[in-house]
């Protein structure tokens, strides 16, 4: 999608620090952080939330969140962390690119 602030940051037109990358997915620091450790997850392939997601994009949201799994255990904060993903503007979502919060190193409370 041309005006994707998050396609942009994947083919390199927005500079970021990558903390990982594949063929699938890539990964790099929020630029507005929530928690001490706060990055994105996300797919190479433009999907607008996961209210788009199908049965066909399994693979990628597990492999996904083996990612996460990765990235959280190099970071040293497997004991604790947040994935968060919103759907549309009225759930906070501000760039419309999938793609997972993980957020950790603070108390993040409780969803009552």
């Amino acid at each position: 999608m041309e005006d994707c602030s998050f396609c942009k940051i994947i083919d390199g037109t927005i500079p970021a620090k990558k903390l990982y990358e594949d063929d699938i997915c890539v990964a790099f620091n929020d630029t507005k952080p929530l928690a001490p450790t706060h990055f994105l997850v996300v797919p190479k392939r433009h999907i607008g939330s996961a209210v788009e997601l199908t049965d066909d994009d399994a693979m990628m949201v597990g492999h996904i969140f083996a990612v996460i799994s990765l990235l959280t255990q190099i970071f040293g904060i497997s004991d604790g962390y947040r994935v968060v993903t919103n759907c549309g503007k009225s759930a906070g979502q501000t760039v419309h690119h999938l793609h997972f919060h993980v957020l950790a190193g603070k108390e993040l409370g409780t969803f009552n």
